[in-house]
C-alpha cells in the first residue's frame, strides 16, 4: 500500500459572495516533497494557502494534512505545520533569539529544552551571530532565514510558505531555495509553497499550476516542459492574425496569438525560421526561440500570458 500523503486537497471550492477564487481544486503531495504552488496575483494561491492552513473554511471540499482535516480537525492539523507567511510575522522590535523564545512557549515549549532548540536551530541557518541583534537591523534574507528558524522551532512535519521569496534579492533568493532543499535532505521535512517566480517553481520537485482558480497542470518541471513540444517561437509580426492563418497552413500547427505576439510550439522550431522569413520578409518584424519554460507550460493550459493573467478575484485585493 502507498503511505498516505503529507497533504491532500479533496475538492476545494471557495466563493467569495458570488466570486468563485477556487473550482474544485484536487491534488496530493508526498512526504518528503518540495511542492510549488504556481499562479499569478489573483490565480487563487493565497486562498488556498489559508485554507490548508486552518486559517478559513473552504465552501465545499475538505483538505487533509497527514490524514487531518483541515475542517474537522484544525487543531490536530496545527500540531503538524509550520507556516511562513507572506508578511514578515517577527516582531521587529524584539531580538531574533527573544522572537524564537516567544514562539516556542506558544507551542507549550519551557526552559532550557527550548532554548537549546532554538540555538540549534540559529546555527543550522547560519545566523547565531545575529542572535542578539534586533530584528529591524537584519537584511530581508536574513530576517527570511530567522522566520524559517522559527517556524521549524516545534518540529512541524509539514512547512507552509507563502510567497516566501517577496522582498529578498536574487542571492537572497538562491540562498532561501537552498535552505529549503538542504532542510528536506536532512530532515524529511514536506515543504509546500506558493509563488509567482517561475524560477523558484522551476526548482520545486513537483508544481501546480492554477489559474483562475482552477488547477490547470501538475507534474515535475521537466516533464510539464516537455508537454509543451520541443521549441518554442515568437514571431513579433506586423498584422498578427493574417500571419498566423499563413503559418498554420504552412506547418500545418496551432499557431497562439498572446497579446499581440504569435507563439508556435514545434519540435525542430529553428528549422522554420529561415522559411518564415524567406516566405514573409516584409511581414515579421522579429523571430525569437527558446526552451519551453514553466510560462510556456500556463500559456498553453490558458491561452494567456502569465504575468497579464485576471487579478481582479477578491484574493488580488485582499493579498
Amino acid at each position: 500500500m502507498n503511505p498516505s500523503p503529507a497533504l491532500a486537497v479533496q475538492g476545494v471550492t471557495h466563493r467569495y459572495g458570488s466570486r468563485v477564487a477556487l473550482t474544485d481544486v484536487r491534488f496530493e503531495v508526498s512526504e518528503g516533497e518540495i511542492f510549488a504552488l504556481l499562479g499569478p496575483n489573483g490565480g487563487g494561491k493565497t486562498t488556498l494557502f489559508r485554507i490548508i492552513t486552518t486559517l478559513m473554511r473552504p465552501t465545499s471540499g475538505d483538505a487533509r494534512v497527514f490524514g487531518h482535516s483541515v475542517r474537522d480537525a484544525p487543531h490536530a492539523v496545527r500540531r503538524k505545520i509550520g507556516v511562513v507567511f507572506q508578511q514578515p510575522g517577527l516582531d521587529p522590535k524584539l531580538t531574533v533569539f527573544e522572537n524564537m523564545i516567544h514562539h516556542g512557549r506558544l507551542h507549550g515549549m519551557r526552559g532550557s529544552a527550548l532554548r537549546s532548540a532554538a540555538d540549534a536551530l540559529l546555527a543550522q541557518f547560519g545566523i547565531s551571530d545575529r542572535k542578539k541583534d534586533y530584528v529591524e537591523t537584519l537584511s530581508g534574507g536574513l530576517q527570511r532565514r530567522a522566520e524559517l528558524a522559527k517556524a521549524l522551532l516545534p518540529r512541524p512535519e509539514i512547512l507552509f510558505l507563502d510567497e516566501p521569496s517577496t522582498g529578498l534579492d536574487p542571492g537572497a533568493r538562491i540562498d532561501f531555495r537552498n535552505e529549503l532543499k538542504r532542510l528536506r535532505n536532512e530532515t524529511n521535512t514536506t515543504v509546500v509553497l506558493t509563488t509567482h517566480f517561475i524560477e523558484e517553481a522551476d526548482h520545486a520537485d513537483r508544481v501546480g499550476v492554477i489559474h483562475e482558480g482552477d488547477l490547470v497542470a501538475i507534474g515535475a518541471p521537466d516533464a510539464l516542459k516537455k508537454e509543451v513540444g520541443g521549441e518554442v517561437l515568437t514571431i513579433e509580426a506586423q498584422e498578427p492574425d493574417v500571419l498566423r492563418t499563413k503559418l498554420e497552413e504552412m506547418f500545418s500547427c496551432e499557431v497562439r496569438s498572446v497579446d499581440g505576439s504569435l507563439r508556435a510550439e514545434m519540435s525542430d522550431a529553428h528549422a522554420a525560421i529561415p522559411r518564415i522569413a524567406e516566405a514573409f520578409p516584409g511581414e515579421v518584424r522579429s523571430i525569437t526561440l527558446g526552451k519551453p519554460t514553466l510560462e510556456d507550460v500556463f500559456i498553453n493550459r490558458t491561452g494567456k500570458r502569465f504575468i497579464d493573467a485576471d487579478e481582479n478575484l477578491p484574493e488580488a485585493r485582499k493579498s
